[in-house]
């Protein structure tokens, strides 16, 4: 069915204010009236014939047929987007979105991309990082790098490399540890996974000396800066950090490893992958010597 009379601008506005669910925070970002906002969303819901907003007391709540519309409109505005990107220097350039995993990102990708970007030159990679919760269709990525066992609903999952865990410290606190019982002297820094400190202690067979307690991060680099700063030991990959650890900034006081996951490549199953997206995945698997394998 045809809407002729509907406008771009109309769509923008509906997608600003569905996004924020608010229309006061639409019209700051679109630069325009919080009554233009409200015009143009009445408007827009009197051609369509449906309701897109349910009004409340303190703000808005999609309806059905809102909740409908508007990652498709997500989806169009990203691929027009990107459409500007690739013409707007007059080269034919294809942008490929990549959401990473904070300590992926920073302790393996960003240091060998500028490889990619020489193999690949019409191809732009843009990342952002998450803490392991991310949502790949309302951010619009061709791809999410996560840790874990590769179980996503919906998502087609490639394994990148393993990532065993194991506690890191400071030099001063590794010098008083007679033992790996005696790591519990000491706050025992988490993050993600609040077992898995209990989880390796179970893997080295040690009975720590005291509770197994401490911060939980949402990000495993702000647990290792946390680590550095000597304010507790961090249950991290050290493959991650190899660089701390080169410098002897960081040291692994004990051998046992905790296999609690690794990094996968995942993708929305029913999403198709361009050539750029072809080009990058194929790249990050060969460089991370993994082994492709689908889970559901």
């Amino acid at each position: 069915m045809a809407h002729p009379r509907i406008n771009l601008g109309s769509l923008k506005v509906f997608e600003a204010a569905a996004r924020a669910l608010s229309l006061t925070r639409a019209a700051e970002e679109l630069n325009v009236t919080q009554a233009a906002v409200s015009q143009q969303v009445r408007q827009l819901e009197a051609q369509l014939g449906v309701e897109l907003f349910r009004r409340l007391p303190r703000g808005l709540a999609l309806t059905d047929e809102g909740l409908g519309l508007l990652p498709v409109l997500q989806e169009a505005f990203d691929r027009i987007g990107d459409a500007l990107d690739r013409v707007g220097d007059g080269l034919a350039r294809e942008v490929v979105h990549v959401g990473a995993v904070g300590t992926f990102a920073s302790g393996w990708l960003l240091p060998r991309l500028a490889d990619f970007v020489r193999r690949h030159p019409a191809v732009d990679v843009r990342v952002s990082t998450h803490n392991n919760r991310v949502d790949p269709a309302g951010e619009g990525l061709d791809y999410a790098i996560r840790y874990g066992r590769g179980n996503w609903p919906g998502m087609e999952s490639r394994f990148l490399m393993p990532a065993p865990l194991t506690p890191l410290c400071t030099p001063n606190i590794a010098a008083q540890l007679r033992g790996a019982a005696e790591l519990s002297r000491f706050p025992l820094l988490r993050s993600y996974f609040v077992d898995d400190w209990r989880l390796w202690f179970e893997a080295a067979q040690v009975v720590p000396n005291g509770p197994v307690n401490g911060p939980i991060f949402d990000s495993s680099v702000t647990m290792v800066q946390c680590a550095l700063q000597g304010l507790g030991i961090a249950l991290a990959p050290p493959a991650m950090f190899e660089r701390e650890i080169a410098e002897g900034r960081l040291l692994q006081p004990f051998e046992p490893m905790l296999d609690a996951g690794g990094y996968w490549l995942t993708r929305l199953a029913l999403k198709p992958a361009s050539f750029g997206a072809t080009a990058f995945a194929a790249w990050l698997e060969r460089e991370c010597g993994g082994q492709a394998g689908d889970s559901a």
